[in-house]
């Protein structure tokens, strides 16, 4: 099964929460029974790393690597993960590992799994050559794209799609934040005879293009109210000041759907804008099955991704442009 192999690999480590990443030569990981090795041939740079080094997210594995949007070929498995041929091409998520038996994981909710860990953030993840993932929680990915292309679906994809789906059945959705998640999410919603409109930082003229593009019936800033209510909306920007802009842009009976792990501080907002059975909710984590269904519906669309790509020793580089939104898609390393 090729379960050991040994040598040294070139990895982006965060030593402590705050620090840039540090280019470190180590050992290769090895696999425990249900896991896998992969070389890793593209990872995603998702705001969800800049929330993990900025420390705004709790107790890091540290030192660690981030990076959860991971595509890679599998080159040896432990005896139980056996799920996947050697050199066989698969997708690592996110969810990494939960436990399986309490009420969530056996109700069908194992994103709020107490005991789940996660890729990149609570085990090490993407920002590498070489990367260990259980193989149970490994998705099988399509033949149909390039690796770069897919590695945004891993989670700008799967959250945007669960998110999606709890904006219910939603006509006409408006989405705050067009980054990584929103420009796959459109393509979604058109496929399934939406409409969205598209909420930029004030000014940023050149996303709101992107948007339209894309098939967005209209995009402006986040400031602007929309041309009509909004049946949806969708925040992907981490910024709680939304929360209450969103609300007041919604029609009765309207859900403002949350899907950042990590938010600023929502301010106090008047009931009136709640009233009308809108509903305010959050998206956490994603599930396997979540997986499985988007990205049958990604073939389906025939969603495509824009990325801009970066050798692995430019890491923080990319994360600087995620943070200062001029990445027009997705960021992605390439080892």
């Amino acid at each position: 099964m090729g379960a050991c192999v040994t040598g040294l690999m070139r990895a982006m480590v965060l030593a402590w929460p705050g620090e840039e990443l540090r280019p470190t030569l180590m050992p290769l990981p090895q696999c425990g029974p249900t896991e896998v090795l992969l070389q890793v041939r593209a990872c995603g740079v998702c705001r969800t790393d800049l929330h993990i080094i900025d420390g705004e997210l709790p107790a890091p594995k540290v030192p660690l690597i981030p990076g959860h949007e991971i595509v890679g070929t599998v080159l040896a498995r432990g005896r139980l993960g056996e799920r996947f041929a050697v050199g066989q091409r698969v997708g690592v998520p996110w969810l990494g590992l939960t436990c399986g038996q309490c009420s969530y994981c056996l109700g069908g909710r194992e994103n709020l799994c107490d005991h789940a860990r996660f890729t990149g953030y609570t085990r090490d993840g993407g920002y590498a050559e070489y990367v260990v993932a259980d193989a149970r929680y490994c998705l099988s990915l399509p033949d149909s794209y390039a690796d770069a292309e897919l590695a945004p679906l891993l989670c700008a994809g799967l959250i945007g799609y669960r998110a999606l789906v709890a904006a219910g059945e939603a006509r006409t959705i408006g989405i705050y934040g067009f980054g990584a998640a929103a420009h796959i999410v459109v393509q979604v919603a058109r496929h399934q005879g939406r409409r969205i409109f598209a909420f930029t930082r004030p000014g940023d003229h050149p996303r709101q293009r992107f948007a339209m593009q894309l098939g967005a019936a209209w995009a402006g800033d986040s400031t602007q109210a929309p041309p009509e209510l909004l049946e949806a909306a969708i925040l992907f920007a981490p910024d709680g000041s939304l929360v209450p802009q969103a609300l007041r842009h919604s029609a009765k009976g309207g859900t403002v759907v949350c899907a950042g792990i990590h938010m600023s501080d929502v301010p106090s907002f008047p009931y009136s804008i709640l009233w009308g059975e809108r509903v305010l909710r959050s998206v956490a984590n994603l599930t396997r099955g979540d997986g499985e269904r988007f990205f049958a519906i990604a073939q389906q669309a025939r969603i495509q991704t824009t990325v801009e790509q970066f050798p692995l020793d430019a890491a923080n580089d990319a994360l600087r442009r995620v943070r200062a939104g001029t990445i027009h898609g997705a960021a992605v390393l390439i080892p």
